[in-house]
């Protein structure tokens, strides 16, 4: 089962906000297979500015981290077909056009999860559901890969 990891996740994993969900983050990051791993271009480039607006990275420092996210996962680009699908979602369900795009990838590449923290928790679409990995409860399909 393919995971795609959204920027949030992977900012918490870098030491970007509160200790608790960073180590979190972290742990998670850590338990899933690497193969089963996909990271949207697009969390690359919004992980980019995070790192150098609010986490105090200069741009070598965030640079090194991309890469290395980028060494370890797959990286999965986007397409026409999924910028077409995202402007479908964002004005079905009124979802901001970049985390359209990363849900919309996700799917082109065949993922069962998105982790994030960005959407309604549960949310599916063309087979992707989105799994908050912060929540108290966790969520079944999250248990079965970790």
């Amino acid at each position: 089962m393919k995971v795609a990891i959204d920027t949030n996740v992977m900012a918490y994993a870098e030491g970007i906000g509160d200790p608790l969900r960073c180590n979190k983050a972290r742990a998670l990051v850590e338990k899933i297979p690497l193969e089963l791993v996909v990271l949207p271009a697009q969390t690359l480039g919004e992980l980019y500015r995070v790192l150098t607006a609010n986490g105090g990275f200069d741009s070598v420092a965030a640079r090194a981290s991309i890469l290395s996210w980028a060494d370890t996962f797959e990286i999965a680009d986007s397409t026409w077909t999924a910028f077409k699908s995202a402007f479908d979602l964002g004005m079905d369900h009124k979802l901001h056009i970049w985390d359209a795009l990363i849900l919309s990838v996700a799917a082109e590449n065949g993922c069962r999860i998105l982790l994030s923290e960005d959407f309604q928790p549960g949310f599916t679409w063309h087979g992707v559901t989105v799994v908050n990995p912060f929540l108290d409860e966790s969520s079944p399909l999250l248990r079965g890969i970790i």
